[in-house]
């Protein structure tokens, strides 16, 4: 049972690290990685998953955001919006490989949310991105071992 415990917490950890909370996952994996007694792979899939899914909740937050362009307090105007929306999603949608990056990351997945990237190519990107480190910082723990 204690088990789950450990990976409850890094599911915590990891989806809090995602959002704009200032939180650390990778402390938390490699401490349970160093236990030896978690599944490699379910540590794996819990960490990209909780932080993917942090990254969900982030650009839900944004698109929710976008819904008062509006309104006069808005700070961007219609036109110009809808022209960067355009040139993010011509060139800026592969910026989202850059969302396991710590500080620039959490508002990149705001960001884009905003600028109303489809699920589909968002959640493909960022899990490879926020997937990618886990596995090279996995890598790297187990090679130190």
């Amino acid at each position: 049972m204690w088990e789950l415990g450990g990976y409850l917490g890094l599911f915590v950890a990891a989806l809090g690290a995602a959002t704009l909370l200032p939180m650390q996952s990778e402390t938390v994996l490699v401490a349970l990685i160093f236990t030896e007694q978690y599944n490699l792979w379910m540590l794996l899939t819990v960490a990209t998953f909780a932080n993917v899914l942090g990254s969900v909740i982030n650009a839900a937050l944004g698109r929710y955001i976008e819904h008062f362009r509006h309104k006069s307090w808005f700070p961007v105007a219609d036109d110009k919006l809808e022209r960067a929306q355009n040139f993010y999603h011509r060139y800026g949608r592969w910026s989202l490989l850059l969302s396991w990056v710590p500080i620039i990351g959490d508002p990149l997945t705001v960001v884009a949310g905003v600028m109303r990237e489809p699920w589909w190519s968002f959640v493909l990107l960022v899990t490879l991105a926020k997937g990618g480190r886990y596995v090279i910082l996995m890598l790297s723990v187990l090679g130190w071992q």
